[in-house]
């Protein structure tokens, strides 16, 4: 009877599921020893594996720039990296490196964009494209950029307000972005997203709000789906009423040659993840390709924003099973060294499911269990994977050492939970390590943030030095 964890694997995947392999009874993800990486420098641990935000940008250019070719598409292709969804200074230098776009959500963004470009990361011209809902220190950061010339900044505006202050701040003509408002899916609370413009109000905000200022210019129309790409019903439906209102502008507005298709590429959640990318986007630009010229319009440049894609499948929390409770006949809890609230709020705030996997001992019987953090609140804990509505664990022993990995956290995590603050129940940051690889292909390692210390924690509640 296969009863151990491996036959589990092996019985539900086509094992091994990249980027996964067993190696003597360990899991290395990417070709590292996730158990060994544990050992060196305890749990919990965070950690940012650089090279995948790279590559991940790479193919992403590379299935857009080959189908633009297949298609003989007219526009260009430019991939934005969406520096919400993490702000840190190493993904944002390895973004670099790959020669993206940016794009930003904040006033305190634009300081990041300062800084990168005194210490010569970038240059002046720069694309910075600025969404979300602008409040007054944001506009301002905005046209003081212009004003000292970061010539590829583009404003996306997202209401009337916005483009009577903006134009008022302005003292050149600037290229902006006009944000549509989609529908939203039918699950959803709502009806329609809260920010951008609506589809049939967006004509007159054109000719009533941009087209008589003269300092605006409207260069983008900007397209944003909440859940993201997908070949869904719902995903192209939207995507056609995006472009019926922008061959509609097009004819009346010569400047408007660019269309950002904002909302990101889904990335793996479970080892039975599949997703065609290639055929999506080969399906995305037919679509537009087929539509403008229907219409008789110049197909638009395609911009897209790319937070989770670009960054999220670099990053995973590693964890320790402390102890194991039985509640009740069916409930078996097993207790982690930390929290999932505090370290993974998506999976306590949204029930976000992340890639779970034992580290360690698959050659032992399998078990069904919750998994719990250490806070006192009855929602810290993680009771179903994305392929299925359980957990199973090999069986806990007391005697032996079993370790826990989450996979792709690395976008939205460390900035939902506030990096390096307090958190409930002051359960500490982790160590947080970096993972890179030297020009002849060997990983290296630094401590990014060591684990937070209870008087850092203190002095930021106002407690004195004892």
């Amino acid at each position: 009877m296969k009863t151990k964890y491996i036959d589990l694997i092996e019985q539900t995947f086509d094992w091994p599921v990249q980027p996964f392999t067993l190696v003597d009874g360990n899991v290395h993800w990417r070709g590292i020893d996730m158990s060994g990486l544990a050992q060196r420098y305890g749990t919990p641990l965070r950690f940012h594996y650089l090279p995948v935000i790279g590559e991940n940008i790479a193919r992403a250019k590379g299935w857009f720039h080959d189908a633009m070719r297949d298609l003989d598409y007219g526009g260009n292709y430019e991939y934005c990296y969406v520096t919400k969804s993490s702000h840190f200074s190493f993904v944002l230098e390895e973004v670099l490196k790959a020669g993206v776009n940016l794009e930003s959500s904040s006033a305190f963004d634009l300081d990041i964009i300062r800084n990168l470009e005194q210490r010569g990361k970038i240059q002046r011209d720069h694309r910075v494209i600025c969404n979300g809902f602008k409040q007054t220190p944001y506009l301002e950061a905005i046209a003081g950029l212009i004003k000292d010339g970061f010539t590829g900044v583009l404003p996306v505006l997202d209401n009337r307000r916005e483009a009577g202050q903006l134009a008022a701040l302005l003292d050149r003509t600037v290229d902006v972005g006009l944000r549509i408002a989609s529908e939203e899916e039918p699950k959803f609370e709502f009806y329609t997203s809260r920010l951008g413009i609506r589809y049939k109000d967006i004509p007159e905000f054109y000719h009533g709000h941009i087209a008589t200022q003269p300092n605006l210019r409207l260069k983008m129309l900007h397209f944003f789906v909440n859940t993201g790409i997908r070949d869904s019903a719902y995903y192209w439906n939207e995507l056609n009423k995006c472009l019926n209102v922008y061959v509609e502008l097009k004819r009346t507005c010569p400047s408007l040659d660019s269309l950002n298709i904002g909302g990101g590429f889904p990335i793996q959640t479970s080892l039975g993840f599949e997703f065609d990318y290639a055929f999506t986007v080969r399906e995305i630009l037919s679509q537009v390709q087929a539509f403008c010229r229907e219409a008789g319009v110049e197909e638009p440049h395609i911009f897209t924003e790319f937070g989770s894609f670009t960054v999220g499948e670099s990053g995973g929390m590693l964890y320790s099973v402390l102890h194991q409770k039985q509640q009740n006949d069916r409930e078996k809890w097993n207790f982690i060294d930390s929290s999932f609230m505090t370290t993974l709020p998506d999976s306590w705030a949204i029930s976000k499911r992340f890639l779970m996997l034992p580290l360690n001992r698959w050659d032992q019987e399998y078990e069904r269990t919750f998994l719990g953090g250490v806070t006192c609140d009855s929602d810290d804990y993680y009771n179903s994977e994305q392929h299925i509505n359980a957990i199973y664990m090999p069986k806990f022993d007391p005697e032996e050492q079993q370790y826990i990995g989450y996979f792709h956290t690395g976008a939205y995590q460390e900035n939902l939970s506030g990096y390096g603050g307090i958190s409930h129940c002051l359960i500490p940051r982790p160590n947080h390590v970096l993972l890179d690889r030297d020009e002849h292909g060997q990983l290296t390692e630094r401590i990014f943030k060591p684990a937070q210390k209870a008087p850092e924690a203190l002095a930021i509640l106002g407690y004195p030095e004892a």
